[in-house]
């Protein structure tokens, strides 16, 4: 799993919660979540958890933002 920035033509980006396979020999991609509502803060320490980082910066971050 990734995380994705996708251009838009006359939108703001798109952030997208990713993964990658194969089919038939051919690299696909399955879109999972759109994070383009989520804070950049929290798009980027779900991004650096996904690369093995630590759960707990995430955890506070999440329940900082819901509160």
């Amino acid at each position: 799993m990734y995380i994705e920035t996708v251009p838009n033509c006359n939108s703001p980006p798109c952030t997208l919660l990713r993964e990658s396979y194969r089919q038939g020999g051919k690299v696909k991609k399955r879109t999972i979540a759109n994070l383009s509502k989520w804070p950049s803060e929290l798009v980027e320490n779900f991004r650096a958890l996904l690369r093995g980082g630590q759960l707990l910066n995430i955890w506070m971050l999440i329940t900082s933002v819901l509160c």
